[in-house]
């Protein structure tokens, strides 16, 4: 559907405007350019708009600070929700966006390039104000929830494979203290936002940083999940030498049967021209590793923490990198020059603009359902880690396929009783 602007756009080249001002305006285009594209959230937002099922709910969200975002924020902020928000990420903040979502009364606890410090502040920020559903990418929000034993949370959701095995391990040690459902684990969610929404992603990342030709180089892409797919998938389309790294002999086999090199790491490392890491897990690339790569390499980061890259080593050698270009440092070991991209954090987001707008709808489409379930039935949730439920899934499906105008087939009343059934056996 066409979304006009609701808001006065800069016209006078004689008015002054703050910087403030101007990132608002920017920001207003940002929601909407989004918006235009995010379909699936705007028909939930229209179902539920006029009962306001989240009117007496806080919600609390750690989340990447991003156009898409913002379409989540506003839908649920008219659904009646009270909002503050914190960054996923200390580099990944959107300024106009947060300009924004100031204008239209969402508490914005976030800086851009914030510090550690500042980023561990900012998420208490969001805790003490008593937060009753809290939404995290990375369990960060989630996890010093627990450390405070926050009575107000009746439950919360978990965008992310890292933070889901951050909850696992919360689960697996009795500590879980209210229920959450692993958005991440929807079929909606992974097969589409990490395989081809980042996939494409890290491409930008990528390109808009190092401007390299793709074709040819030689990438050993570490890990094989739904993320490292996408990844893998969208270099061998533009020509690149793609090796796949893993740990698991399943997805290691798949790699192989979809017709990618794998190798170990330690056998790649001479030959690689540029490492991106997918795995969710430390020390992917360590200390060893480095002195092995090729004079030059590139090295980049598909997961969600910065601990994947031995970046404290990097930095213990090379006190003072050379910044060559926005987002990319170049670190002089032993003569031997090893380019970081966007300091091993997130490079989809850090160094490009995330994840497109129409695979984010599903993902947050999910986020947004799955409140909204939490809000109905947290009564009756046990303490622990949900899957979404399948009739969320199948709708969120089902919402896509009639925002991209397609239509499927349905089983006649005969074949639903011979798939069910066998009654005609």
């Amino acid at each position: 559907m066409e979304i006009r602007s609701q808001y006065s756009i800069i016209k006078s080249k004689d008015k002054k405007y703050t910087n403030s001002t101007i990132l608002l305006e920017k920001g207003k285009l940002s929601y909407e350019w989004a918006l235009n594209t995010m379909k699936i959230i705007s028909k939930i937002r229209e179902k539920y708009e006029r009962s306001k099922p989240l009117s007496s709910f806080n919600l609390g969200f750690c989340l990447h600070i991003t156009k898409e975002t913002s379409v989540l924020l506003m839908a649920a902020k008219a659904l009646g929700a009270n909002i503050s928000i914190c960054s996923a990420n200390p580099l990944s903040i959107q300024e106009d966006v947060v300009e924004f979502l100031k204008y239209n009364e969402i508490n914005v606890f976030a800086t851009k390039n914030q510090t550690k410090k500042e980023f561990f502040n900012n998420i208490i920020k969001v805790i003490n104000t008593n937060p009753n559903i809290i939404t995290d990418d990375g369990a960060e929000l989630h996890s010093i929830a627990h450390n405070r034993k926050i009575k107000s949370i009746i439950g919360g959701t978990e965008e992310t494979t890292s933070g889901i095995l951050r909850i696992l391990s919360l689960q697996s040690n009795n500590k879980l203290n209210y229920a959450i459902i692993g958005v991440n684990e929807a079929k909606t969610k992974h097969l589409f936002d990490n395989r081809y929404g980042t996939g494409q992603s890290i491409i930008d990342g990528l390109l808009r940083t190092l401007g390299i030709l793709i074709a040819g180089k030689h990438f050993v892409v570490s890990g094989y999940g739904w993320v490292g797919k996408g990844v893998s998938s969208s270099l061998r389309g533009l020509g690149a030498k793609v090796t796949i790294t893993e740990v698991d002999p399943i997805k290691a086999l798949e790699a192989h049967l979809d017709g990618f090199n794998v190798q170990r790491l330690k056998d790649v490392l001479p030959n690689g021209d540029c490492f991106i890491t997918c795995t969710g897990q430390r020390d992917v690339i360590s200390k060893k590793d480095f002195s092995l790569m090729k004079n030059g390499v590139f090295l980049a980061n598909a997961g969600h923490f910065d601990v994947e890259i031995d970046i404290h080593y990097l930095q213990s050698q090379d006190k003072f990198p050379k910044q060559m270009r926005p987002h990319l440092e170049c670190y002089n070991i032993n003569g031997k020059k090893i380019h970081l991209i966007a300091k091993g954090r997130v490079i989809n987001l850090i160094a490009g603009e995330g994840n497109a707008s129409e695979v984010m709808d599903l993902s947050f489409a999910n986020q947004l359902l799955s409140i909204l379930y939490i809000a109905e039935n947290y009564k009756n949730l046990k303490k622990k880690l949900y899957e979404v439920p399948k009739e969320i899934d199948d709708q969120v499906a089902q919402l896509a396929l009639s925002a991209f105008g397609i239509k499927i087939d349905k089983l006649s009343q005969r074949q639903i009783d011979y798939y069910y059934n066998n009654s005609s056996l």
